[in-house]
């Protein structure tokens, strides 16, 4: 018997009962809800390549609303898909190179900033230099799991010339995935430290820590070929609340959007690698694809005169 008030709700699970397509199946069902197709076999060849599970992403914004009725808008057409999987490929290929090199300037900051700072060039394996234990010992697991299954040469090199249970920082470093690295950087005990390590990159701690997170997730994203033009991140990043002590982008800039993410790249970018050409190669691949909705995207109709943006 229920108590007044309270409310049951019963979640109710079903088989999954779709069964196996075959491409020209697809090539046909997409057909039939409206969608334009003009060489259904070369269609075909496409669904088998790309899979129409990850395809089927790219097919959703052409759906009229509501969604669920599966039919596509009027004048959609396979080649509108085919087009912003493409653009998609050449987006995650772009910040991929981008993050390459922040990536590249992070690992050397931290690892070099907080031995200088603190004489332990072993400080990454060492309790004493983090805040919690608990997050300690559960990023040494890792840590471990990367040491021992690593080829590396200089890894293989330590462990065969010297007595010590871990390398120092800046070898652990270069064999340590991205989001370890962002743990470490957060479990630090010393706030004077992570602010030495952040104010290198002109950011305060939190906001330092949000976009770290953000550049890891999308670069998580562009190495699994996932989505990065639409994609929505479980972590959204922290908005300056204070001016920045560089040129940033105006408030009207959505912060839920692909367009941010890209900004925060751009913020990095242009501390470890002044007068890049990033904006250069966005500039060009949005003109490869004249047809792709940036305002969708997040991008506002001037972008390029954002300070960020502006040369």
């Amino acid at each position: 018997m229920l108590k007044s008030g309270v409310v049951l709700f019963l979640c109710m699970t079903i088989h999954f009962h779709k069964t196996y397509q075959t491409p020209a199946d697809i090539v046909a069902l997409l057909q039939s809800r409206g969608l334009n197709i003009d060489n259904p076999k070369r269609a075909e060849h496409y669904i088998r390549s790309i899979g129409y599970y990850r395809f089927s992403a790219y097919l959703y914004p052409l759906l009229q609303m509501p969604k669920e009725a599966h039919q596509y808008k009027v004048g959609s057409t396979f080649q509108d898909a085919l087009n912003l999987y493409r653009f998609d490929k050449k987006l995650r290929l772009f910040l991929f190179n981008e993050i390459e090199k922040i990536e590249i300037a992070l690992r050397s900051a931290l690892a070099n900033i907080a031995a200088e700072e603190t004489g332990n060039i072993f400080w990454m394996t060492d309790v004493s230099m983090f805040a919690n234990e608990d997050k300690f010992n559960r990023t040494m697991t890792l840590v471990d799991k990367e040491l021992t299954n690593s080829k590396e040469d200089f890894i293989l090199h330590f462990k065969k010339k010297y007595s010590n249970t871990y390398p120092p920082a800046w070898m652990l470093m270069e064999i340590l995935p991205l989001g370890i690295v962002t743990r470490i950087y957060e479990n630090i005990k010393s706030n004077a430290l992570k602010k030495k390590i952040s104010g290198y990159f002109n950011l305060p701690v939190p906001m330092f820590i949000s976009w770290l997170t953000v550049i890891t997730l999308t670069r998580n994203s562009c190495c699994h070929h996932s989505r990065v033009w639409n994609k929505i991140y479980a972590v959204n990043p922290k908005v300056a609340k204070k001016k920045l002590k560089r040129p940033w982008i105006s408030e009207e800039v959505s912060p839920y959007r692909t367009f941010y993410e890209i900004c925060i790249i751009k913020w990095f970018v242009d501390i470890v690698s002044p007068n890049n050409d990033m904006k250069i190669h966005l500039q060009e691949l949005l003109a490869d694809f004249p047809m792709i909705d940036i305002k969708a995207m997040g991008f506002p109709t001037n972008w390029q005169e954002e300070p960020l943006w502006k040369e």
